[in-house]
């Protein structure tokens, strides 16, 4: 054995994951889009899909682009991990708002009611692609205007599925949560971790 331990490349741009996948004790490496890759583009939604069918075919996109980067930059090989998170309310899936006013429909539509969070993870493991679902359940308190008016001025909704992050001051609002804490911050250790062991990278 030698005393280097084993990486992965990790595609995603967010901060909370590279966080999650630190604390399960993961080294790893960013295999972020280049500047002109449209990754925001894999992230569009195809009328009449469920947010389950879209959370897993926006992972499994997000996979596949970042195997052709890994290739086309020649880089070494190992394992990659991609993942992806949506709010979902019905079958109305919420992405990342576009804008304060979308964010605040968002907020407003989430105000006291149940929402799913999914998020899905897909582990290239170099002859196999091996893929997870997490579901979780969110009961979000009744919130006044006033409140979503300075949440939504705090800046933390932009960039986030369903305008909030469970780790910012909205936990404030979140009364019940039913599933997996890190699949509802964006990466879940559970299963993640379980398609590591099934690819048999040491955690």
């Amino acid at each position: 054995m030698s005393d280097h331990p084993m990486r992965l490349y990790l595609a995603s741009q967010s901060p909370r994951r590279r966080q999650l996948l630190d604390q399960l004790g993961v080294a790893h490496d960013l295999l972020l889009p280049d500047a002109d890759e449209d990754a925001e583009r894999l992230e569009a939604e195809r009328a009449g899909e469920s947010p389950e069918d879209y959370v897993q075919r926006v992972t499994l996109a997000k996979l596949r682009a970042a195997r052709q980067r890994a290739s086309a930059r020649g880089l070494p090989p190992q394992p990659i991990l991609a993942a992806d998170t949506t709010v979902a309310l019905g079958r109305r899936i919420f992405a990342k708002p576009a804008d304060a006013a979308d964010a605040r429909r968002m907020l407003r539509a989430l105000s006291g009611r149940t929402h799913r969070v999914l998020t899905a993870v897909a582990l290239w493991a170099g002859r196999r692609t091996l893929t997870a679902l997490s579901s979780s359940k969110v009961r979000v308190a009744p919130m006044t205007d006033a409140a979503i008016e300075r949440y939504v001025a705090s800046g933390e909704p932009f960039g986030k599925a369903g305008a909030y992050a469970i780790q910012s001051q909205y936990a404030g609002w979140i009364a019940h949560i039913e599933g997996s804490y890190s699949g509802i911050m964006g990466l879940p250790l559970f299963e993640t971790a379980e398609l590591l062991r099934q690819a048999r990278f040491p955690i």
